[in-house]
């Protein structure tokens, strides 16, 4: 294949376009063919748009643009693929490429470049759109309001849940101790990311309760920002990106892990060093930093190895029937997918139920889901049957962006199930 110029980060990935054969298991497995039946949407198809562009067969247009677009990164065509073709490496290479050639439209690549990675910028533009979310859009459902369309950068009619009226680094101080007579186990670092950051703090205050009580000095960083998943794999951005790496590595030195709530940042993060590096000393310094990334189950079960009596629900939960969402960047990404379930079936006094492919894509995927609202909100109608053939009380998942997908989903479906994260259940 002759090397077209333009197209350096696809070309690193040039052995797992070659790997593909196109013998289509990924189509029963991918969420986006699932629904659109396209060759396009489907991983093979997307190799070939890619060879194609590679080889200067095609000419980058906008159409190529979203059917690169059009891929939620779920791993699903990877995990089924008998060659194991790597295709969203190649996918988010691809749009790196197109980003260096096309840039990024408004007002997206404004706020990737300029808002998402000055934290206290970001924050305070966040309060001024909580400010008019509160004044001028509806409540929908207890602590969910609507964002309605003309907000189509932010939700395109999503339900979403208050921006918090306080932030969690606002609320909590940069070193937290256990309590006074509790050894002192390990030391580590949180990374809160954007959305416990600002949506969800009280799920970050409950995770450093739980970790003191059992041993675990953690250290909040005001020198992180965001993960930057948004950025470079969902956009392509891979300058931006860089910078949000190096900001992440120099914030978290020194500290025995790294603790995260969400997959899709521990996941993003761990990928750094495979497509942001650039030189042999940012490699080295984001597979260090990688090393020490744990999602907060595997923490708990592979680390500290807590005895299931600490796992106990708290009180609003006891007696809850309760269901799990597996997030993709859980499980595919971070091989982390008994970790959660043996905290939940440790928990005495809630009785746990299995919904049928609860490892199955939701939907949401970062700015998949706001490129693509109509078709993120289709692949989440088949989670929604999932959950409602559980009859649980409860779902509760290990991502916040999921979280925010599943409370969008059942408030659409008007469903009686709660939705949350899986520490907000312990005591």
């Amino acid at each position: 294949m002759k090397k077209k110029p333009g197209y350096e980060q696809t070309e690193r990935f040039k052995a797992d376009l070659d790997k593909c054969t196109r013998c289509g298991f990924c189509m029963s497995a991918c969420p986006v063919y699932r629904e659109e039946k396209v060759e396009s949407s489907v991983a093979r198809g997307k190799i070939v748009l890619v060879r194609s562009l590679l080889s200067g067969a095609l000419a980058e247009t906008k159409e190529m643009e979203e059917q690169l677009n059009r891929c939620t990164l779920c791993m699903t065509c990877a995990q089924n693929c008998p060659a194991g073709t790597n295709v969203p490496a190649v996918i988010t290479a691809a749009r790196a490429d197109k980003v260096k050639q096309r840039g990024i439209p408004f007002p997206y690549g404004f706020i990737y470049r300029h808002l998402l990675p000055r934290r206290r910028l970001f924050g305070n533009i966040v309060r001024m759109v909580s400010w008019f979310q509160g004044i001028f859009l509806p409540k929908t459902n207890g602590s969910i309001r609507h964002l309605s369309f003309f907000l189509s950068a932010l939700g395109k009619g999503r339900h979403i849940p208050n921006i918090a009226p306080k932030f969690l680094r606002e609320s909590i101080p940069e070193v937290n101790k256990p309590p006074a007579g509790v050894e002192v186990k390990y030391t580590v670092g949180y990374f809160t990311g954007c959305m416990t950051d600002f949506v969800f703090p009280e799920l970050g205050i409950k995770i450093i309760k739980f970790l003191n009580k059992n041993g675990v000095e953690v250290i909040v960083p005001r020198g992180q920002g965001c993960c930057g998943a948004p950025v470079f794999l969902g956009a392509g951005d891979f300058t931006t990106g860089r910078k949000m790496a190096d900001t992440n590595a120099a914030a978290f030195k020194n500290l025995d892990y790294i603790i995260t709530d969400c997959a899709t940042c521990a996941s993003s993060m761990k990928d750094y060093a495979k497509f942001l590096a650039d030189n042999d000393a940012r490699k080295q310094a984001y597979e260090q930093f990688a090393g020490k990334i744990k999602d907060i189950t595997e923490f708990l079960v592979d680390v500290l190895k807590l005895p299931a009596a600490a796992y106990r629900a708290a009180p609003e939960f006891k007696g809850k029937t309760v269901t799990y969402h597996e997030p993709c960047h859980l499980n595919r990404y971070l091989g982390v997918k008994e970790q959660p379930r043996h905290i939940l079936k440790s928990m005495a006094d809630i009785k746990y139920v299995e919904m049928a492919d609860a490892d199955r894509c939701c939907g949401m995927a970062g700015t998949f889901s706001v490129y693509f609202y109509e078709l993120s909100k289709k692949i989440a109608d088949k989670k929604a049957a999932s959950i409602a053939a559980t009859g649980a009380d409860i779902v509760v998942t290990d991502c916040p962006g999921c979280q925010i997908q599943l409370i969008d989903t059942t408030s659409r479906h008007k469903m009686p199930q709660q939705v949350r994260h899986i520490m907000e259940l312990l005591d």
